[in-house]
């Protein structure tokens, strides 16, 4: 098949802003323009590109074709800073997937470290964030997967620890002759969202068969002031929990119950500068935080 980067474009756009019409706004045409150049690529590829929902979809083959569009994209805005010489970068928003514990205290100053560069930064749980990267709405995502997704390279970052953690005052109501299996399986229990596995996993091996209650607080920061509050007891990590610990705001529950979570980056397998600084960068502030396995 033969296509062009107009083509492209116009298919990273629909995806990125979910209907033809808005596609169309950005891009400065039309909305029967956009139609027409997504009916010439479904032709060409033999394949239908995007699923017609609201919002709009690419089907398998279309996120093969979004993904190409960013790389050409990525690669283009390159060439053009280069040959103009010029010092600033001049790509489009970079979008990475981060997990929200990682946003709130690690990778935020590795991305304020790289000026003349702009992101896209979604959220997702890290066991949940190679979906984008599969997608191509992603160019790169910090993953618990050590597996690279087709047409992407890993490396490891290092691990997050994790443990059973709550206010004093829960723990006077909970748990005051101590923290035990049956405490777990009535105490409220928080969890981030419906993806968050962690306390379960915790909750698998101290309480097997414990399904106590809980509540959802999808944001890191409040999760944490969730916890301080006494709304209910949470696996929290070492990087936002050592510091209430230590004033006295919050406890662990469980010395012992500690949970590594190992982090990946993954990135397309692309020769890109651009990618390359963002990669040393995030490598760099990893090591600088999270625990890594003492070099065999």
């Amino acid at each position: 098949m033969e296509t062009n980067a107009e083509q492209l474009r116009t298919l990273a756009a629909v995806v990125d802003h979910g209907t033809f019409e808005r596609a169309a706004a950005a891009l400065h045409i039309t909305p029967s323009a956009v139609s027409q150049r997504i009916k010439a690529l479904e032709e060409q590829s033999g394949r239908v590109l995007v699923r017609r929902s609201k919002p709009i979809e690419p089907t398998e083959a279309g996120a093969v074709l979004v993904r190409l569009a960013r790389q050409v994209a990525l690669l283009e805005a390159e060439a053009v800073a280069e040959l103009a010489g010029s010092d600033q970068d001049t790509t489009a928003a970079i979008p990475l997937v981060v997990n929200a514990d990682s946003l709130a205290t690690w990778v935020l100053p590795a991305l304020a470290a790289l000026p003349g560069l702009s992101f896209d930064v979604v959220l997702d749980d890290q066991e949940h964030t190679l979906d984008r990267l599969r997608d191509g709405t992603a160019m790169a995502a910090i993953s618990s997967d050590p597996e690279p997704v087709q047409g992407c390279v890993v490396s490891p970052l290092g691990a997050m620890t994790y443990r059973p953690t709550a206010s004093p005052a829960f723990v006077d109501r909970w748990c005051p002759r101590g923290w035990t299996p049956d405490t777990a399986a009535a105490a409220p229990m928080l969890v981030f969202d419906r993806k968050d596995t962690l306390q379960d996993r915790y909750l698998a091996r101290f309480a097997p068969g414990a399904h106590p209650p809980r509540h959802h607080i999808p944001a890191s920061t409040e999760f944490v002031r969730a916890a301080e509050l006494g709304l209910g007891w949470a696996m929290l990590p070492d990087l936002q929990a050592d510091e209430p610990v230590a004033e006295g705001r919050l406890v662990v529950l469980d010395p012992d119950g500690a949970l590594d979570v190992p982090l990946y980056w993954q990135q397309w397998s692309l020769r890109s500068a651009v990618l390359g600084r963002v990669a040393a960068e995030i490598d760099a502030a990893a090591a600088r935080t999270l625990r890594r396995p003492p070099a065999s």
